[in-house]
């Protein structure tokens, strides 16, 4: 593929897509109107400016649904998609048809690093690239919604081209280092993540659902109002948050959203009626992003999409969270209150992602809620400050480690599995990511608690960015072998609350680079996980291969 053209700098993404409407996110060059062209029709948006950078997402309606449109980009009535040259078919956009089974496909943690035999022996191969090359060619189906569960860029683990850019503007001597300082290299991070032609094409067909996790800030984001504490003391982490949310608001959010959801956001609404020219909406979010840090209720991350006759809720649990060592919860009240609304029945599936696992390996789960209980404020300081030291290193920081919340919303989840808000789903499964290995979990028992939904966790982790070795053996621990003995121990810890309704995994886990793909069909799921192959020493067009496959 050729590179691209002088006034596109980045996308075009094909974010929301519903059954009549579509958004579609591009990165240009300087100051310009940006026009998709599809079914015969023109739709129009004026760009606007964040620190600089110029941005368009411009929004498709009155389509009909369930058909594949072909479609082209044009700034300031220039052709700029497709690329002239492109090995790759012409980008469009499938509406989604109610009555069609939907296709989910999910994963996190991407490092964005070069796709040669060098980055190959050290990174692995890229699970979501292998999968584009694999769509590309026709050997898979198109997914109605790509769920990209976090890690997306990794703002405290930079890679030497990365650096390279870093190092051009200011001494790595200085902190942050080689860290991420603030929005302009969010920016080229950003483009290093989505610039690979195949990553670029795949993005560009496949509609795509994001939310943040801690790398896309920084590792241990938010794990503890200790860390929020000291991590505040630092003279560099005011940017660094104020870009990282600002970076992801233009990235990432809104192009999440239905268009109602996005006619109500407040930046958003600033660039309605306008008129010419373009908004600069710098100061907005970096007010945005100040407020939100102090008072996480008064914005929301999470939403939801429509699939068909499913759903899928989209749950920010990193940024909703509430740190008090004595009130700790992964969710605010108003945030939950939210979940509260969107958790009903009526449906065939209900898909919750989450960037963290909710139901993690038993044993992990157990050794996550002794921790919160033991840095709790009715214990002696030594070991508060011994258990907070340790949850920090060993990232202690999942649902299990939020007991208030995770009871909260595993009481919404049966609420729904018994019937008592609509006709029970098929199944209720949460889509997760972070702990860099996949797996299976379900719930043992859910008649026993009157649940007649089957509910289960799915984990894709990572995309590409390999678990070391040595840790790979107490992950499996964990899941297996330590089972036993960390229930035994929570059970005498004393704050952990009881776990009435216990899960176990039903695969896994394994530990390659992957992408899972959930297809709905006949009441019941099928989970797949998908990895890359190098073949024959091609190290540019590796292939597809099924990891794992399960019913559900």
């Amino acid at each position: 593929m050729t590179g691209p053209t002088p006034s596109l700098v980045l996308g075009p993404l094909l974010r929301f897509v519903g059954e009549h409407h579509a958004s579609i996110w591009v990165e240009t060059a300087a100051p310009a109107r940006v026009t998709v062209v599809a079914a015969g029709r023109e739709w129009h948006a004026s760009t606007f400016v964040v620190e600089g950078h110029h941005y368009a997402l411009v929004l498709l309606d009155d389509l009909e649904p369930g058909r594949t449109h072909e479609y082209s980009v044009r700034v300031d009535g220039e052709l700029v998609w497709p690329l002239a040259g492109s090995p790759f078919p012409p980008s469009s956009l499938a509406t989604l048809d109610h009555d069609r089974p939907p296709l989910v496909a999910f994963g996190s943690c991407r490092t964005s690093v070069p796709h040669d035999e060098e980055y190959h022996r050290s990174h692995g191969v890229d699970a979501l690239r292998t999968f584009a090359l694999a769509l590309a060619e026709g050997s898979t189906r198109r997914p109605d919604v790509l769920a990209l569960l976090g890690d997306q860029v990794y703002a405290d683990e930079t890679s030497p081209q990365m650096r390279e850019f870093i190092a051009a503007r200011r001494d790595l001597d200085e902190p942050p280092g080689e860290e991420i300082k603030d929005y302009a290299e969010y920016a080229h991070l950003y483009g290093l993540a989505w610039s690979d032609p195949a990553i670029r094409w795949v993005l560009s067909v496949v509609p795509s659902a994001m939310i943040f996790d801690d790398h896309d800030i920084r590792d241990d984001w938010n794990t503890s109002w200790s860390w929020h504490r000291e991590i505040n003391r630092t003279p560099w982490w005011h940017e660094r948050l104020v870009a990282g949310l600002t970076s992801y608001w233009v990235h990432q959010h809104i192009g999440n959203l239905a268009p109602e959801e996005l006619a109500r956001d407040e930046i958003w609404s600033r660039l309605d009626g306008a008129g010419p020219g373009e908004v600069d909406l710098t100061q907005p979010l970096r007010a945005l992003a100040e407020r939100v840090d102090r008072q996480p209720e008064t914005y929301r991350w999470s939403y939801t999409r429509a699939l068909g006759g499913s759903k899928l809720v989209m749950l920010d649990s990193r940024a909703a969270r509430v740190l008090e060592p004595d009130r700790r919860s992964m969710l605010d009240a108003d945030e939950l209150a939210w979940l509260d609304g969107e958790m009903v029945g009526d449906l065939d599936h209900l898909f919750i992602g989450t960037s963290l696992p909710f139901l993690l390996p038993p044993g992990l789960h157990d050794a996550e809620a002794i921790s919160e209980a033991l840095a709790g404020p009715d214990r002696p300081r030594p070991v508060r400050r011994a258990t907070e030291a340790l949850r920090q290193v060993v990232d202690l920081e999942h649902w299990g480690a939020f007991q208030a919340g995770f009871v909260e919303v595993l009481d919404l989840v049966l609420a729904v599995a018994r019937g008592e808000r609509g006709r029970p789903p098929g199944t209720i499964t949460f889509l997760s990511g972070d702990v860099h290995h996949s797996y299976i979990a379900e719930i043992s028992d859910p008649g026993g608690a009157g649940a007649s939904s089957r509910i289960v966790q799915a984990v894709c982790s990572p995309i590409r960015n390999p678990m070391p070795r040595g840790l790979r053996v107490l992950m499996s621990q964990m899941a297996r072998g330590l089972v036993r003995p960390m229930r035994w121990l929570s059970q005498r810890t004393k704050g952990v609350p009881p776990l009435h309704h216990p899960w176990q995994l039903t695969r896994g886990p394994w530990f390659d680079n992957n992408l899972a793909v959930a297809e709905v069909h006949d009441g019941h799921l099928t989970l797949s996980w998908v990895t890359g192959d190098v073949v024959d020493g091609d190290h540019d067009h590796p292939r597809l291969r099924v990891v794992a496959t399960e019913e559900v």
